[in-house]
């Protein structure tokens, strides 16, 4: 996976990601990216029957709503107990899905298979970015949809990452995945391979109990946040990312209303 010429070892990288994924439980924190899922599966207005991959699916939220819309659906992701909790998912919610073990930089799947591919907060983090995005270019069928919501370096996205990376910084060589988010880096990956990318910013609602709520759960089920306090040494992560929480919170009962502004981006395969 290591290209010549290149210093970032993609393959180290990726399993050392992998490791971090697989700590917590990424469906707790999934659970507030369901608006999202839908908001992508309105935005290319999927239609029963046609075939549709959800790309680092993690617990397979986009992949189960697109399946209630009666899509032929497929999830991927390389965390395997990720992938065992949307088949149990899919079995309690009486949902015909898929779900495989891989990897966005390496899709097990032919040319052209599928109508749509979508990934909520998923592909963006693959190390290798511009084969994550060649990947989906290239099992999309030509006039296919690519449908994405991507953290932005600005809002709650930026902060949070941005914390998190005061403790854990990311390896050397590798692209922010913030750059999902940006307008000139969707150019860079997708342009070539599309007819036209459109974006707009949307905005999710996170819900907790309260500000201390939010951080016990980041802390407790979300895999970066977990390495980053093993590494925290007393530094204050915590109150770090309460901080940011604090910052977006639009409740005034006490409880925690967290405003996240993402980018929601459509592009048409060539």
């Amino acid at each position: 996976m290591k290209n010549v010429g290149q210093s970032a070892d993609y393959a180290a990288i990726t399993a050392r990601q992998k490791e971090t994924w697989a700590a917590g439980d990424f469906n707790q924190i999934a659970r507030q990216n369901v608006c999202m899922a839908e908001a992508l599966c309105d935005a290319v207005d999927l239609h029963a029957g046609e075939r549709v991959l959800d790309v680092a699916c993690g617990s397979g939220t986009a992949a189960l709503v697109a399946s209630r819309r009666y899509c032929d659906v497929v999830g991927i992701d390389y965390v395997a107990a990720l992938i065992e909790r949307a088949r149990h998912r899919a079995v309690a919610d009486d949902l015909d899905a898929e779900f495989h073990v891989g990897d966005a930089q390496d899709l097990p799947f032919p040319d052209a298979s599928f109508d749509a591919v979508l990934s909520v907060y998923g592909v963006q983090f693959a190390p290798d970015q511009e084969q994550a995005a060649n990947e989906m270019l290239r099992v999309c069928r030509p006039g296919g949809r690519i449908a994405l919501a991507s953290p932005i370096p600005e809002g709650w996205s930026g902060d949070f990452f941005a914390t998190n990376a005061k403790y854990v910084p990311p390896p050397a060589g590798i692209k922010p995945p913030l750059r999902w988010g940006t307008e000139v880096g969707l150019e860079e990956l997708l342009g070539a391979g599309t007819r036209s990318i459109s974006s707009e910013k949307r905005t999710a609602l996170q819900y907790y109990r309260s500000i201390e709520h939010a951080g016990d759960v980041f802390l407790r089920y979300f895999g970066p946040a977990i390495r980053a306090s093993q590494a925290d040494s007393g530094r204050g992560l915590r109150g770090d990312l309460e901080a940011v929480f604090d910052r977006y919170n639009r409740a005034t009962d006490g409880t925690a209303v967290i405003e996240n502004t993402y980018l929601l981006t459509v592009a048409i395969r060539a």
